[in-house]
């Protein structure tokens, strides 16, 4: 059985995303849509607004044949370590081919871009560290790298997709077998439109704002998603005081271990949190050009999780495939490959025997706080059959 492989957050699941599923399968020509999916925190540093079961749910009653987690250790990052853990968990289940969407305006020969970083990396280093300019970010150092050294990337305005597009195909090129990529225009909305139109599909952005302000979505989503919303909702505002209690019991040098942590960031932060009377109010405290709002958002993550720097680290050397989900033709597709894996299939947890699942429990227990209505997340689950 031939695997497509897409990598998504699903926060939440809408009818853009129906799209993507279909569209994967279509032009991979797959018989399997193999979904990596973050857990109950996201890319952007923030926690996805409903969990993760009923965003398996969703997806695998909506085109999705297998839905497998992406764990805390990698879908709490920047685009590049985020797209190397996706990549990672695609090639260890066998998928073939990667469908994602890209917000560029023309074609753009994602294939090629990533045989070029992967044969260049030692010239990209050389000229990372020859930027000597400690006010850009480094998603900023990395775009003026591959400006000069490849001219053809564009990456002029904010194109969060194509970043991400960019991030997938350096890092699948530099397996031994790399998977076909077939990049998909965004339609509808992009990534940022704040506003709901009349068409049908809209951005996540845009549902999540018109969520909080009572207005209904229910052009734009699935009635899965509808039913999860009413279940719970998980904001980074209902998680705030939590994370005020971490800073405001926690001294500056405990501050200095957490992972990320540097440049007196922790000052700052505890400077702040006195005076905020909200996250939002929090983080425009803490804000500096320097770093980008998502940067601080996954740095608070990391306080509120207290994720050390060395358990980080430790949390990528191990591979496991977490099952959250599958219908028929996931659960054949697993069967298929079973003899061949090399990473350990997790269906269920009793109690956590390694790093990556003992940050994944911390981080589940610690979401729950953010609505008192969301269950159990890892303890004793097992995947979700359709």
């Amino acid at each position: 059985m031939k695997a497509c492989g897409i990598i998504v957050e699903y926060n939440p699941f809408h009818n853009g995303h129906l799209y993507h599923a279909q569209k994967a399968r279509e032009l991979s020509g797959a018989e399997v849509v193999v979904a990596c999916m973050s857990g109950n925190f996201l890319q952007r540093g923030e926690p996805a607004i409903t969990d993760k079961w009923l965003r398996s749910q969703a997806a695998l009653a909506n085109g999705v044949d297998l839905v497998i987690e992406l764990p805390l250790c990698w879908s709490l990052q920047a685009a590049d370590y985020f797209a190397k853990g996706g990549i990672k968990i695609l090639q260890a289940i066998g998928c073939q081919a990667l469908c994602f969407g890209t917000d560029h305006q023309d074609d753009f020969d994602y294939q090629a871009f990533g045989r070029f970083a992967h044969e260049k990396r030692q010239a990209i280093d050389i000229a990372y560290r020859a930027l000597n300019d400690e006010k850009l970010s480094y998603p900023q150092k990395m775009n003026q790298v591959f400006t000069r050294l490849y001219p053809e990337m564009q990456l002029s305005g904010a194109m969060p997709n194509h970043i991400l597009g960019l991030a997938y195909a350096k890092e699948n090129a530099s397996y031994p077998h790399p998977m076909t990529l077939y990049p998909l225009p965004r339609v509808g909305a992009g990534y940022h439109d704040h506003k709901l139109s009349d068409q049908p599909i809209a951005s996540a952005t845009g549902i999540r704002e018109a969520i909080a302000k009572h207005q209904t979505v229910s052009n734009f989503v699935p009635d899965q998603t509808l039913q999860s919303l009413q279940e719970q909702q998980v904001t980074w505002e209902k998680l705030w005081q939590f994370l005020r209690y971490r800073l405001l019991s926690t001294t500056a040098a405990e501050l200095r271990q957490i992972y990320q942590m540097s440049d007196g960031l922790e000052q700052r932060m505890l400077g702040a949190v006195t005076q905020a009377t909200s996250f939002s109010d929090f983080l425009q405290a803490v804000k500096s050009k320097r770093y980008t709002w998502t940067r601080l958002q996954r740095l608070c993550c990391y306080v509120l999780l207290n994720i050390q720097d060395q358990e980080m680290r430790q949390a990528w050397q191990e591979e496991q495939l977490r099952i959250l989900g599958f219908n028929a033709t996931g659960q054949a597709f697993l069967r298929q490959q079973k003899k061949q894996l090399t990473a350990e299939v997790v269906s269920r947890i009793g109690k956590p025997t390694t790093i990556q699942q003992e940050l994944m429990v911390r981080g589940d227990q610690i979401y729950r706080l953010g609505d008192e209505r969301v269950p159990e997340q890892t303890i004793g689950r097992i995947p979700i059959r359709i």
